[in-house]
């Protein structure tokens, strides 16, 4: 028999969700209804008919504040929309006001769903934002380990500061790495981190490919290593248990209401 994933919201904070206060009262009640973790889009701006968009780190603030015990984080931050040394100091803060609960998912962002990127001046090429990301995130390891970090790359420097205090989790905050199931960069990504959140999965062997994969990177070490997966609401985890997910996050659409979230929280976990 397959062990019991563990649960999260996955909340687009938008619309009726942009209200932190909101936002924080889900988390609790989700808490004491005994999921495990609750996470957040982090976007600029969504297509319409979504007007209004919550920033996520104050966000995940209102939640570490408002809960005790469950994990929580951006699901998925992109790195490359950000400086390095202030996603440092976000993280590391977050996660001592949690008492050491956050993971930080990361991507390289997409432009397809609001064109934040274009409409923002960010980098356009998937692969340079890449590169980015994976700098990035050189630097947040250094940052954590509170010894000075002189970084010069291709895209950021950081001349010599140390990042006091650090975070309450050691080595530093679990990072999960987001991507498609059939692009290896990711993965191999997401194989020297600490998870990986494979979007827009169809089958269970999907994901089963995907951590035969990840196993063979990681030379068989697994344990510890988190395989969260999104579904549609009514989707069956079991199978995706048992290949290999140990985190499940059921799907709301951008502008879900209020009330629709509350339904499949009081539903309880998996």
């Amino acid at each position: 028999m397959s062990r019991r994933p563990r649960s999260a919201l996955w909340l687009p904070i938008f619309d009726e969700l942009a209200d932190p206060l909101v936002v924080a009262r889900l988390a609790a009640e989700a808490e004491e209804a005994g999921w495990d973790g609750c996470f957040v889009w982090d976007q600029v701006c969504w297509r319409p008919p979504v007007r209004q968009v919550a920033d996520p780190w104050i966000v995940l603030s209102a939640i570490a504040t408002s809960t005790e015990r469950l994990r929580l984080g951006p699901m998925v931050c992109s790195p490359p929309r950000r400086r390095p040394a202030k996603l440092a100091r976000e993280t590391a803060t977050l996660d001592r006001l949690s008492g050491g609960r956050l993971t930080l998912g990361v991507g390289i962002g997409d432009d397809r769903f609001a064109g934040e990127l274009s409409r923002t001046g960010e980098q356009l090429d998937d692969r340079r934002r890449g590169r980015m990301l994976d700098e990035s995130l050189s630097i947040l390891a250094a940052a954590w380990s509170g010894e000075p970090v002189r970084h010069r790359g291709e895209h950021y420097t950081v001349d010599d500061i140390t990042f006091l205090p650090r975070p309450v989790q050691r080595p530093g905050v679990p990072v999960w790495a987001a991507g498609f199931p059939g692009n290896v960069r990711p993965i191999r990504r997401a194989a020297r981190l600490d998870g990986f959140f494979p979007v827009n999965l169809v089958h269970p062997d999907q994901l089963a490919e995907v951590a035969g994969t990840l196993a063979e990177l990681r030379q068989g070490e697994t344990s510890g290593f988190d395989l969260a997966v999104s579904l549609p609401l009514g989707t069956d985890p079991e199978p995706y248990v048992r290949a290999g997910a140990t985190w499940w996050l059921p799907e709301f659409d951008p502008g879900v209401r209020l009330d629709v979230v509350r339904g499949v929280l009081r539903d309880g976990p998996a």
